[in-house]
């Protein structure tokens, strides 16, 4: 069997989804948490000195999009067909678009900036939540094809990130997403992952 090991830093942020997805397939891995103190070691190590990235049998790979596709693409989770699939591509870029959006505002160095970027964040915050809702009304409840894919799991891995950038729940308000984000957790291996992982502030 391969040996799997995501090295990332100790918060959600972009290894969530990592770690959701090979939880979900049933993969055994190493979670690597890299501390503020320990990434300049670290840092000349990643493929393009960023994170996170998955190592298999000690090869390193790195964007974490392309190494969750490659997980669902094992996992029976990234459609029946290549439309389908272009679909959940489609979706889960847009969701990451919001992330970023969240992303910028909340680790600005730039307090002049904070006011601008806040609003506009804030503003795409609610454009995409409403858009999701918009399209899982019509999906029977999933972002794509009336079941469960990797787009779903993609956003109820980053839900805790981003609704820690609003300093709210995201999905209040928007009762489709918050089903998908409460199925998700409660996929068994998903919620077992969540029940033992450490507890941080993001």
């Amino acid at each position: 069997m391969p040996s799997y090991k995501l090295t990332y830093f100790n918060f959600t942020g972009l290894g969530e989804p990592v770690r959701f997805m090979l939880s979900y397939a049933g993969i055994d891995f190493e979670d690597e948490r890299v501390s503020d103190e320990e990434w300049p070691q670290y840092k000349p190590l990643m493929p393009m000195e960023q994170v996170p990235v998955l190592e298999i049998d000690g090869k390193k790979y790195n964007q974490s999009l392309a190494i969750c596709r490659f997980i669902a693409k094992k996992s029976d989770v990234y459609g029946r067909d290549d439309i389908e699939a272009l679909q959940i591509d489609s979706a889960v870029n847009s969701i990451n678009d919001l992330r970023h959006e969240m992303a910028n505002y909340f680790w600005n160095t730039r307090p002049e900036w904070t006011p601008i970027l806040k609003e506009r964040a804030f503003e795409r915050l609610g454009f995409y939540l409403d858009k999701f809702e918009a399209i899982l009304n019509v999906n029977g409840g999933y972002f794509v094809g009336k079941k469960l894919t990797w787009a779903d799991i993609f956003f109820a891995s980053l839900h805790d990130y981003m609704s820690s950038m609003a300093e709210k729940d995201i999905t209040a308000g928007h009762p489709k997403l918050k089903n998908v984000f409460n199925e998700v957790c409660n996929l068994p291996n998903i919620k077992s992952y969540l029940a033992n992982r450490p507890k941080t502030k993001f």
